[in-house]
């Protein structure tokens, strides 16, 4: 999953549904507007999330100007869009997405082998950074043909977030985050006691239930799936995956640290936890983003900390991330200004002091975040130095930050599970749903029912 989100990620994609958007992709253009005419090309890209403040709209526009000034031959038009499940397949199959946008790196082999987003190999290989990018990052934007579908747009680990006012106010110290999942849960229970409000939340629908359930089953050392490529086989019924329903089924009923709606996803749950109501919740290191400029979070209430392990060797944090990828439909110029587009909004900074310097003055001039915490699409190094260009201008709270940029590089980095990701965790969506609103609920039977159902996913 990305969350940028990407984050919002949503409802399960029927099997069925990938053929049919294959069949009905062959008609469309590259993507809603593009053109494409005699050595002048405008395309469409991804700017800003539905809710997004005016100054982030502005900036967004700025850049794209910016990027048109110096690229006569090519017309930026950015426009509102949010990859979500839920209506993604609507928009391919009315091309009305942009000829250029993100989707979680968990799509993109599906993609590309229903031929629906466009082999850009020589494009990026073209790029001077080309040959530096993170081995686990390209390959996560590459099709099983071996292809690329993309350039890697941001790269997280997950995190767990929590709200620094609700911990003073229960007597907790907010720069001693909890190092435990027993530290998390009495923390929750402290919480929701002193506070009345929910201590912990877990997403749980539109498939971000399975998307958490996975980060907290790799906390505790289990795989939901084993093997690669044709091998790959469904685990979901492993003992980590209990221990980590097991944990939620005792916060939610025997603690009562969780509150009484327990139906979150991304978009909610950001929106709960801006507004002071969420005392901790896991996410995606990069929120922050959207908390400031969607939810308007307050930045003094905001703390950030490494996800908690168990001693389990196998524990590590879920990373994930998103591609920029190109409608299949896009023309060859079309293709091409899509990855020039990318590569000046989203890549050059990384490893180009004065793109990075220019970047971050542009978006310091409107008070959009600059200097959340990600992971690196290159090497640490290239991450770090990378940071030290732009710290200047960070005005993010990175000192409410630093236990997970103290400790997230000593972390096992785990990638989401490899086939059928975004279907597999619509099965564990219903698991989790059903924990948490059913004190009764039998664990082991519904992750046998759930095993059996990924299975089938998987043949």
């Amino acid at each position: 999953m990305s969350t940028t989100r990407t984050r919002s990620v949503a409802a399960l994609i029927a099997i069925a549904c990938a053929s049919a958007l294959s069949a009905c992709s062959d008609s469309a253009s590259g993507g809603e507007d593009a053109k494409d005419t005699g050595g002048k090309v405008t395309i469409t890209v991804e700017g800003w999330r539905p809710g997004d403040e005016k100054a982030t709209i502005d900036t967004v526009k700025k850049q794209a100007a910016d990027f048109n000034k110096t690229h006569p031959g090519i017309t930026v038009v950015p426009k509102e869009w949010q990859w979500s499940a839920e209506t993604f397949s609507a928009q391919l199959a009315g091309n009305t997405l942009p000829t250029t946008f993100r989707v979680p790196f968990t799509d993109t082999k599906g993609l590309a082998e229903r031929h629906q987003i466009a082999d850009v190999t020589d494009l990026v290989n073209a790029l001077p950074y080309a040959k530096q990018l993170n081995p686990s990052v390209l390959e996560a934007i590459k099709g099983a043909d071996g292809k690329i579908y993309g350039l890697p747009s941001d790269v997280y680990g997950v995190g767990l977030h929590y709200n620094r006012t609700l911990f003073q106010q229960a007597g907790l110290d907010p720069d001693k985050p909890p190092t435990t999942w027993e530290q998390v849960q009495s923390y929750a229970h402290t919480i929701s006691q002193k506070t009345k409000q929910p201590g912990y939340v877990q997403m749980s629908k539109n498939n971000t239930g399975g998307w958490m359930l996975t980060t907290l089953t790799y906390a505790q050392g289990g795989r939901i799936q084993t093997g690669t490529g044709t091998d790959v086989k469904a685990t979901l019924d492993n003992p980590g995956t209990q221990a980590a329903l097991e944990l939620l089924k005792t916060m939610r009923w025997q603690d009562n640290s969780m509150g009484s709606n327990t139906s979150y996803d991304w978009d909610s749950i950001n929106q709960a936890f801006a507004a002071g109501k969420v005392g901790m919740y896991m996410s995606g290191s990069d929120v922050y983003n959207a908390l400031t400029t969607t939810n308007q979070i307050k930045p003094e209430q905001y703390g950030l900390a490494v996800l908690p392990m168990t001693s389990n060797p196998g524990a590590g944090i879920l990373g994930g991330g998103s591609v920029s990828a190109v409608s299949a439909k896009a023309t060859p110029a079309q293709r091409k200004a899509a990855i020039a587009w990318t590569d000046f909004y989203r890549i050059r900074k990384m490893v180009d002091q004065s793109a990075a310097v220019a970047d971050a003055k542009t978006l310091a001039a409107t008070k959009q975040p600059i200097g959340t915490p990600t992971l690196p699409i290159f090497d640490k190094a290239t991450w770090d130095r990378t940071q030290s260009w732009i710290k200047p201008y960070v005005n993010v709270p990175l000192n409410h930050m630093t236990s997970f940029t103290d400790g997230v590089f000593k972390q096992q980095l785990i990638s989401e599970p490899s086939s059928k990701t975004q279907e597999t965790y619509g099965v564990l969506d219903s698991v989790v749903q059903k924990v948490l609103s059913d004190k009764n609920a039998d664990i082991p039977a519904l992750l046998k029912s759930a095993n059996q159902k990924a299975t089938t996913l998987l043949k």
